[in-house]
């Protein structure tokens, strides 16, 4: 049976920041799904990941971007994932929380042009939202896409709890299942050095570097991310 390729979307964005590499995957006749991810814990959002994926009968490749490389690799235990897809994304060690990895390297143009906002907990208390500045969000994360386009995705963002960035991963999947990954090396989200130390620290079978590719590669270059994850389901079959 042909793995089921699950999108797991990052902060800042939604299931539709995936629609160019869905449309293709799905011209393709593969199996797809992308779930929501809710950006409220690490722990919450890979429970939520992993408890959608372990209801899917068969093989699952997950595949995560930004954020979502981050819940990819918490949620990637599940038994039936057969292997990990890292899309400009986070690869965390055992213990290990965004901040912290993100700590060791100088800070992308993202960190100057976030948000924070409040927002209602169930006790009662205000949580923190952290988005990106509306103004900034085509070029900052988004540069390459369609203007129209990112216009959207900028109006239209999911945000990330402030509290998911100190949360360290409960395990890393990527220690017994096989990884692949892309590097945006023009990415002014997340340092690229991010990706490579996390990609090369998890010994991920390939890296590929994509030259030019901003963020949201999904959209800029979904050709460079649907050949990569046709890559791995021949490798994982």
């Amino acid at each position: 049976m042909a793995p089921t390729i699950v999108l797991v979307h990052g902060a800042f964005a939604d299931s539709a920041s995936w629609a160019p590499v869905t449309r293709r995957l799905l011209d393709k006749s593969h199996t797809v799904r992308v779930p929501p991810v809710y950006n409220r814990s690490l722990a919450d959002d890979a429970a939520s990941i992993r408890r959608f994926t372990e209801q899917i009968d068969g093989p699952v490749l997950l595949v995560g971007h930004s954020y979502g490389g981050a819940v990819i690799t918490v949620a990637g235990v599940a038994a039936n994932v057969v292997g990990l897809v890292y899309i400009a994304g986070y690869a965390l060690e055992e213990g290990e929380s965004l901040g912290q990895l993100q700590g060791g390297f100088p800070d992308s143009d993202l960190a100057a042009n976030l948000v924070y906002t409040p927002y209602p907990q169930a006790d009662g208390t205000d949580g923190t939202d952290v988005s990106v500045d509306i103004a900034a969000f085509p070029s900052v994360f988004a540069d390459g896409v369609d203007p129209d386009t990112a216009q959207v995705l900028a109006v239209s963002q999911r945000p990330l709890s402030a509290a998911a960035f100190g949360e360290g991963a409960a395990v890393a999947a990527w220690k017994s299942k096989p990884g692949w990954g892309i590097v945006s090396s023009a990415d002014r989200t997340i340092n690229p050095e991010v990706e490579r130390f996390g990609y090369n620290r998890a010994g991920l079978k390939r890296i590929v570097e994509v030259d030019g590719a901003p963020h949201l590669i999904m959209h800029q270059n979904p050709d460079a991310v649907v050949a990569l994850i046709e890559e791995a389901l021949t490798e994982i079959n």
